[in-house]
């Protein structure tokens, strides 16, 4: 093992959830066996914070998938967003994100500090310093926006002290201001060694600096409801200095096949990652582009329906106590129209030809088993009917289901769409900040009336076509972005229809217990059912309603925070046929009058916080200003 491997290990050894205080950087170097000063270099350490944060497989499936993902909607599942966590998976998450990133992004800090100061700096080492104050920004802000607190401190030997997300957010943008200006003029690194050793940009002064500006304009919008006056004063700023405004200046990270931090975040095969009901009422409807013109197998193209074809009624078969405006149906086809990018990102069940199948798990054949039945409500052992799901889209509310469980199977792997082969396969990129992203925030700040040297619709649209590209669908760029047509919670794409929807809506239907052709008033969530109860089809409702679709599935942390902070897009309800464990505040008779604490806020602090650091856990706790429990409202989000 080299020198270089040996202090990092070390490193990783000082947690800060541990009780013990770790050695100072001066005095691990004391050690024989560990590297010089001489021989540590500041671009070993930013390395090591990058991979990390890609995160391993035993991290990412627990703070990725099973908490962001859960919580951000953009998979049906339970847990996190039933109320439910995991105190050894929050343990795990909020220590590898201590030792293994913030640890040695300190040290780094620590390392370009002294050799400046000491005149033995490399010429490129003010660049180092800030991509590491630019880095660590994003790690200490991943911590704060899932937890509502954070440490600036306690990275470098010494118990952490917490302060609440006001305290830190002013740490972050003045920490981006600053490396941002000196990015302005650092040099960029020549030495390709070097440059090997930063994942994302090769340590290139102008792209750092573009993501810097960006992450300035995401932190300074999460501040949009809470202090106005400071985000729009920083964000401006920010928009003039510059940000990520092409696919090359992705922040992305590559993945690799394997069991390391580089393994992709959604590689887990028993995770089943279906599409979620929200990400589904968005993209139905949405855009006017008919499955006819997406679809090319002849098989789907016969099961393409109507517009206006809602599905088979079995209103005692599947949950209606939920916000979910499709509940009750199942549609036994594709629907006429969809946004182009869906097929894209979940691929249709029973679909097999499809390249970009997920045949996990592997070691069974769900994925491709279909048929399931509905039981009679007389009789649990006699079968109403058997459902084919192959060339369907449909998805179902998470919660809690009841007695339907036993008369429903319905709800299998194969049954539903499910993430693209692509994205599970740890062939691809792990993006963590996109061009499309740039531009929305841009949207968002310009409809607030801030100036931002770019008119709102010209920022919407090149946001869509950015996207629709990464996606390949851009083909449909023109007519997508004129479609005044409606998605199921009522909201369409072009910028200047502010057209609200009718209340309702007819539609065509098959009751599933006759087998008649009829209609179906279909209704759009009503203002009651929502948090964001200004418009359906308002300008700010269809920019987060294209990032939500635009971030699925690579940043659901950001989809989270969109709506915690503003409620926005639509989130239903989960299914409360019976009872919840950990909601008692969602019920069967409360669940329309929608509230902010029928979604999950935060996640509560790891026990090992307060076992090692209780004086520390206390501050916590006065920091972020009320209970460590899930649905406690963070600083900065929709109260």
């Amino acid at each position: 093992m080299n020198k270089i491997t040996l202090l990092l290990s070390g490193l990783t050894l000082c947690g800060a959830l541990a009780l013990p205080s770790c050695r100072d950087f001066d005095e691990v170097n004391t050690n024989p066996q560990a590297a010089s000063q001489e021989q540590v270099l500041s671009e070993y350490l930013i390395n090591k914070a990058i991979i990390n944060a890609q995160q391993d497989p035993h991290i990412a499936e627990r703070a990725f998938v099973l908490y962001w993902k859960t919580a951000g909607h953009q998979h049906r599942s339970g847990g996190l967003s039933t109320g439910s966590f995991n105190d050894g998976w929050s343990s795990d998450y909020y220590a590898r994100n201590a030792t293994e990133g913030l640890k040695p992004i300190y040290a780094a800090i620590a390392l370009s500090e002294k050799k400046i100061k000491e005149g033995s700096a490399k010429d490129y080492e003010t660049t180092l310093l800030a991509v590491a104050r630019v880095w660590r920004v994003y790690l200490l802000s991943e911590l704060c926006d899932n937890f509502g607190v954070v440490a600036l401190d306690g990275y470098t030997g010494t118990n952490p002290t917490y302060v609440g997300a006001k305290e830190a957010y002013a740490f972050f943008l003045k920490e981006l201001k600053e490396a941002s200006a000196i990015l302005k003029t650092a040099p960029s690194v020549k030495d390709k060694a070097v440059k090997d050793l930063d994942q994302a940009y090769g340590f290139d002064a102008k792209k750092w600096r573009a993501y810097a500006n960006s992450l300035w304009m995401r932190l300074s919008m999460r501040l949009s409801e809470v202090d106005p006056a400071t985000a729009k004063a920083n964000f401006e700023e920010a928009a003039a200095a510059g940000g990520i405004l092409t696919a090359d200046g992705r922040f992305q990270v590559i993945e690799r096949e394997g069991w390391h931090e580089l393994t992709g975040v959604m590689s887990r095969e028993w995770n089943a990652q279906f599409v979620s009901p929200t990400y589904s009422n968005l993209v139905l409807g949405l855009g006017g582009i008919s499955s006819k013109l997406q679809v090319t197998d002849k098989e789907l193209l016969a099961k393409v329906k109507d517009d206006d074809y809602i599905g088979v009624r079995y209103d005692k078969h599947f949950p209606l106590k939920t916000t979910d405006p499709s509940r009750g149906f199942y549609l036994d086809g594709l629907p006429g129209t969809i946004d182009p990018r869906a097929y894209k990102t979940f691929i249709i069940a029973g679909h097999t030809a499809d390249p970009e199948f997920c045949f996990y798990p592997s070691w069974n054949k769900l994925a491709t088993t279909v048929k399931y039945d509905l039981k009679t409500l007389e009789d649990k052992t006699k079968t109403l009917d058997s459902l084919d799901a192959t060339g369907t889209w449909n998805v179902w509310a998470a919660g809690e289901w009841g007695d339907l469980s036993a008369i429903n199977t319905m709800v299998q792997i194969g049954t539903m769409p499910r993430l693209a082969n692509k994205y599970r396969n740890s062939k691809s990129t792990r993006i963590f900040f996109a061009e499309w992203e740039t531009y929305f925030l841009l949207a968002e700040a310009s409809v607030r009336g801030w100036s931002v040297g770019i008119d709102g619709k010209d920022a919407y649209e090149k946001g869509i076509r950015a996207n629709l590209a990464y996606h390949g669908v851009e083909k449909f760029a023109d007519d997508y972005l004129a479609s005044t047509a409606y998605n199921r919670v009522g909201t369409s794409v072009a910028w200047n229809h502010t057209t609200e929807p009718g209340a309702t809506r007819t539609m065509k239907c098959i009751d599933g217990y006759t087998k008649q052709s009829t209609s179906y008033t279909f209704h759009y969530p009503p203002m009651q059912s929502r948090l964001y109860t200004q418009a359906m089809n308002d300008r700010l409702t269809k920019i987060i309603t294209q990032k939500f679709i635009a971030n699925t599935p690579w940043l659901p942390l950001e989809t989270w925070s969109d709506f915690r902070r503003l409620g926005l897009p639509f989130f239903e309800t989960p299914a409360v046929e019976n009872q919840l464990d950990n909601m008692p505040q969602l019920t069967a008779s409360t669940y329309q009058q929608v509230k902010v604490d029928f979604f999950p806020q935060r996640l509560p602090l790891p026990s090992k916080i307060e076992n090692g650091n209780l004086a520390g856990h206390a501050a916590a706790l006065k920091a972020l200003g009320g209970e460590d429990k899930v649905f406690t409202v963070l600083y900065w989000a929709k109260h």
